[in-house]
C-alpha cells in the first residue's frame, strides 16, 4: 500500500517564489518535483540566487521540463559554469507526468512553478501548480477581496 502524501511540502529554505501566480491564476492542484541541476546551479541556489517569475513548466516527449527559469552563473564558477536560462528537467513519477500532460492538453490548464526550495534532506525541489488563467474581472474581484480583508483587520485592530 502506498504511503499517504503530505498535504504541505517540507520547505526548509525557500530560494525563489512566484508571488504573482496567485494573482494571475486559479491554482487547482500542487505537485512537488525534483529538479536536475548541474553543480554550479546548486551552488548558486544555495546562495539564494534565482528567479522563476516568468517561467513555466511543460510536458514534452513524456518528460516534464522547467522553461525560462533564471539561475544566474555562480560567481566563483570557472569555465564549467552553467547557462542561466537553460531548460531543466523535472523529476516526477511517470503517472504524475501523464496526469499533468492530460490536464494541460484536455482542460487548457498551465503548469506554473510556485517556488524553488531545499527540503529537509538538502535536495532542491520545485513546487508546481496546475492552474487556470484568470480573466480581468476575476483579478479585480480578488483585489477587492484582498482590500476588504485588509480593512477588516484594521477595523478589528482599532476596536479590540
Amino acid at each position: 500500500m502506498a504511503r499517504p502524501r503530505p498535504t504541505e511540502f517540507d520547505k526548509k529554505k525557500v530560494v525563489a517564489e512566484n508571488r504573482k501566480a496567485r494573482y494571475e491564476y486559479f491554482l487547482e492542484e500542487f505537485f512537488e518535483a525534483g529538479i536536475a541541476l548541474h553543480g554550479t546551479e546548486v551552488k548558486a541556489l544555495r546562495f539564494g540566487e534565482g528567479s522563476i517569475a516568468e517561467s513555466y513548466a511543460e510536458v514534452r516527449n513524456g518528460e516534464a521540463w522547467l522553461v525560462n527559469a533564471n539561475i544566474p552563473e555562480f560567481s566563483h564558477g570557472n569555465r564549467f559554469n552553467h547557462e542561466p536560462k537553460r531548460p531543466r528537467k523535472l523529476l516526477l513519477h511517470q503517472r504524475q507526468v501523464e496526469k499533468l500532460h492530460g490536464a494541460v492538453a484536455r482542460e487548457g490548464m498551465t503548469l506554473i512553478p510556485m517556488s524553488i526550495y531545499f527540503n529537509g534532506r538538502g535536495r532542491a525541489k520545485v513546487e508546481l501548480a496546475l492552474a487556470k488563467g484568470k480573466k480581468t474581472h476575476d483579478k479585480r474581484e480578488s483585489i477587492k477581496e484582498r482590500d476588504w480583508k485588509r480593512e477588516q483587520g484594521r477595523i478589528l485592530r482599532d476596536r479590540g
